[in-house]
């Protein structure tokens, strides 16, 4: 299925960007490039197709997306939260997801791994188990992940509640935090659900999928949502084109 991206206002950005549409770490770099309207050229990598991914192979042998190549600086710049950092530094938009306190910097970068590490990881844990064999699966490891996002749960709801005033998770204002939070929100919550138990974090999550950028994200990879293992647990309203 063609995904259109939309790149009328400009015609050859210095950057690239491989990305796959359904990829949770790819939707966090989207968020934020959408976040500070910074001009790219999208580039999906099917892995299933050698002619596809080879490109991506020649430029960062670990295969990992999303990865971003600076054509004007010659750069190669991989790994989600450096890939964001180094927007915020050479492309910056109106909209800074890195703040300059050095105090909320630390926060937001805390709160950027957590997400990735304690949410991402083990529901990625999750989705790939499901996809092997049966006789291949890691109970114990599936096991594991569950009871992770158990407790980070409860630390999101915590950090959440740590200010009655606070609108996103290190602060006042939307950062690269948030950008990693909302991928790894959407998924973890068609594993185990925070919505009935969490209601700080379930309060935050909508407020993500408010962002014209996060609907952006979220608009393009519906169309891939039926490769998802779990996308029966999709909420309805976020698969509009296949019901």
């Amino acid at each position: 299925m063609l995904i259109v991206f939309h790149m009328d206002n400009y015609q050859t950005p210095n950057l690239l960007l491989y990305i796959h549409p359904l990829a949770s770490f790819c939707h966090k770099v989207l968020i934020a490039l959408y976040e500070s309207g910074t001009e790219f050229e999208p580039r999906i990598v099917d892995f299933s197709k050698e002619d596809s991914s080879a490109e991506l192979f020649a430029y960062w042998p670990v295969g990992k997306i999303p990865l971003l190549l600076d054509r004007m600086r010659d750069k190669t710049i991989p790994e989600t939260s450096i890939i964001i950092e180094y927007l915020d530094e050479f492309y910056p938009g109106p909209q800074k997801l890195i703040p300059s306190d050095s105090k909320l910097t630390l926060e937001t970068r805390l709160w950027d791994r957590f997400f990735d590490l304690y949410i991402s990881v083990p529901m990625q844990k999750v989705v790939l188990d499901r996809l092997r064999p049966e006789g291949q699966r890691d109970g114990l490891g599936v096991e594991e992940a569950y009871h992770t996002l158990k407790i980070a749960y409860d630390m999101v709801e915590g950090q959440l509640g740590s200010k009655t005033s606070q609108t996103w998770i290190s602060g006042d204002s939307f950062s690269m935090a948030d950008c990693s939070a909302l991928p790894a929100l959407f998924f973890a919550d068609t594993l185990l659900s925070f919505r009935e138990t969490h209601p700080k974090t379930t309060a935050y999550f909508d407020r993500l999928v408010e962002r014209e950028s996060v609907k952006r994200t979220l608009i393009e990879a519906e169309p891939y949502f039926e490769f998802y293992p779990f996308h029966d647990k999709i909420p309805k309203r976020f698969r509009k084109q296949n019901g």
